[in-house]
């Protein structure tokens, strides 16, 4: 049974809460049928240009699977292409190599719970050649390439532990993104364990990425990875585990370069979700493979934390021998019942000074990312 039902339900009865602090509308679920299939970004027969393709798993577009159009875009192109996808569920996996620079998913509703791009495999998995996986082969979507966009889609991974008590490797990937300038406004990434691989291509590559009013949700360590990634005005949703232990999990779990300067920045975020009171960390540092240039970084700053962060123990150590203290982690401003400061030296706090540090235009450098943009049409 695929839990994205309920993890849609979950995200509506979160949605009043959040929307005020996030200045998101709230959409109705009751909504009209959308009589066209890529609403008001053309169609095959009126293109907005001839670097745009529109997919249809109904057989309405160029293509019927994502892969298949990601496939027909060129290599290296001199100007961007977009994806249009209209609604409805894509069960596949979908690779975005590194040679296709600049390509945009564009779900065609402007609601992301319209448009899914999802799979069910885990790290356990096993393939059919022979072996399993492993965490970054279980991605539903992997994205290599630079100046990637997407906007208004859902990138899912629905693989359940309970469907697969067999399986010891439960992690299970909704999106790995590793190229530069990756840029997602209003998405939706569901999953259960590492929900959203935001990491780079290579140890040396301090990939920047950009979430903007995008919900995340997961259990053990669903943000995690050594990008460069800016989480501005996004949902993090703590799912409910039925577990004896605590903390059930983890929001975020960096890896970042000792040699990159910056790691995860949360600002303006929502921290909530159906958990218990107290049973999630905030964060571990994640050094993979005990990797001693390592140096995990997460600030997290004017944010509302909900109950389920544990305020008194919000960060623990990950493996032996490296020690939470020893990470990059901060907070600054933040509010709500799980930023509370009962054990004042297991939340480090910036300084206004530090904090000025600490802000997306430092992290992004150059780059500049503004709303997602609907493809120019041609001569214009």
């Amino acid at each position: 049974m695929s839990f994205l039902t309920p993890l849609i339900g979950r995200r509506q009865a979160l949605a009043g809460a959040a929307a005020a602090i996030l200045g998101l509308a709230v959409a109705s679920p009751a909504r009209a049928a959308h009589v066209l299939p890529f609403g008001r970004y053309g169609s095959p027969r009126r293109r907005l240009n001839d670097r745009t393709l529109y997919v249809d798993a109904q057989g309405r577009g160029d293509h019927a699977t994502v892969q298949a159009a990601v496939d027909a875009t060129p290599d290296a192109p001199a100007e961007s292409w977009t994806l249009v996808i209209s609604a409805g569920t894509y069960r596949e996996t979908v690779l975005v190599p590194q040679a296709k620079t600049g390509l945009c998913f564009l779900g065609a509703t402007g609601d992301a719970r319209d448009v899914v791009i999802v799979y069910d495999n885990a790290a356990g998995t096993p393939k059919p050649a022979g072996g399993t996986y492993g965490t970054s082969g279980s991605a539903t979507t992997t994205i290599q390439a630079d100046g990637f966009t997407a906007a208004h889609v859902t990138f899912a991974n629905d693989w359940l532990r309970a469907d697969h008590p067999d399986i010891t490797g439960t992690q299970a990937v909704a999106a790995k993104v590793m190229g530069d300038r990756s840029y997602f406004e209003r998405c939706r990434f569901l999953g259960h364990q590492d929900t959203l691989y935001a990491d780079t291509r290579a140890l040396a590559s301090f990939a920047r990425q950009y979430y903007r009013e995008c919900h995340i949700e997961g259990d053990v360590d669903f943000v995690f990875g050594r990008a460069t990634a800016v989480f501005e005005r996004c949902e993090l949703s703590t799912l409910a585990r039925d577990v004896t232990f605590r903390p059930y999990g983890f929001v975020f779990a960096p890896s970042t370069a000792a040699a990159n300067p910056r790691g995860y920045l949360a600002v303006r975020c929502v921290i909530n979700g159906t958990a218990a009171d107290a049973s999630f960390g905030l964060a571990r540092p994640w050094r993979p493979s005990s990797d001693p240039t390592a140096l995990p970084s997460l600030v997290v700053r004017e944010t509302w934390m909900g109950p389920s962060i544990d305020a008194a123990t919000p960060y623990v150590d990950m493996s032996s021998g490296y020690h939470w203290q020893d990470a990059r982690f901060g907070e600054f401003h933040n509010i709500g019942p799980g930023a509370a400061i009962p054990v004042p030296e297991n939340r480090p706090q910036l300084t206004p000074e530090q904090a000025a540090e600490h802000t997306p235009r430092n992290y992004l450098g150059d780059w500049r990312p503004g709303p997602a943009l609907l493809p120019r049409p041609s001569g214009r």
